[in-house]
């Protein structure tokens, strides 16, 4: 268990949910803090900015995807709350910054989990590169300073989908399971979130270009690359 000093913001307008979520991860050993709006969250994380961030998509003020956009420069983790399990409304909070999402109603044993899960790939992050980059046709990583080039242009990602790029990077032209990729860039224990792993390789898609990973139906992805 992470230590008790670990900060969790809540961001949740429905009270029934904020106080259900907040009373699981208090029983979890983590310090919560409860808003219900969107400038009161960007408020409170420009004041402290917590270790974590669970934060609903609908929000009085403005919503969980300008929340976002507006505190990117912390880099705190963040896993988004929806009501809809809508692709596109998934896809849009991946590419502002957030690291995970689930859809309402949900397990709030699988939210723990998925708690734990994002703090231990965010210690992971910081921690010292093993090695100081990789370079695999166009494609450049440099992993102790987490910037991605293809073809000499700075792209920037999300800090999940550069964990899952470099995975993948690391066995070019090999077939990576779903449930590998959960396990080993996620840190997930169960396979119930392979879609979530689709969304993130969309958006490595769609700033890196469609060529650079192929799928391969009903298995998983592999880093496709000019030899």
């Amino acid at each position: 268990m992470e230590s008790v000093e670990r900060r969790v913001l809540v961001v949740e307008d429905e009270r029934a949910i904020a106080d259900a979520v907040a009373a699981r991860l208090r029983a979890e050993g983590f310090l919560v803090q409860v808003v219900g709006d969107g400038p009161s969250a960007v408020a409170a994380v420009r004041h402290t900015p917590p270790d974590l961030m669970v934060l609903d998509v609908m929000l009085p003020g403005f919503d969980g995807l300008e929340v976002c956009r507006r505190v990117q420069d912390q880099r705190v983790p963040v896993l988004m709350l929806t009501a809809r399990d809508d692709e596109t409304d998934q896809l849009v909070g991946l590419a502002v910054g957030a690291d995970d999402y689930m859809v309402k109603p949900f397990s709030m044993r699988v939210l723990a989990a998925r708690v734990h899960a994002l703090l231990r790939r965010a210690d992971k992050a910081t921690a010292p590169a093993p090695v100081p980059g990789l370079r695999i046709g166009d494609l450049e990583i440099n992993q102790a300073e987490r910037r991605v080039l293809r073809g000499g242009v700075e792209v920037h990602l999300t800090p999940t989908e550069f964990d899952l790029l470099t995975h993948l990077a690391g066995r070019p032209r090999t077939v990576v399971p779903r449930e590998r990729l959960l396990s080993e860039v996620w840190g997930w224990a169960d396979t119930s979130g392979t879609r979530t792993v689709d969304s993130h390789i969309k958006g490595l898609r769609r700033k890196l270009g469609a060529d650079l990973i192929r799928t391969v139906h009903g298995v998983g992805y592999a880093l496709e690359v000019d030899r």
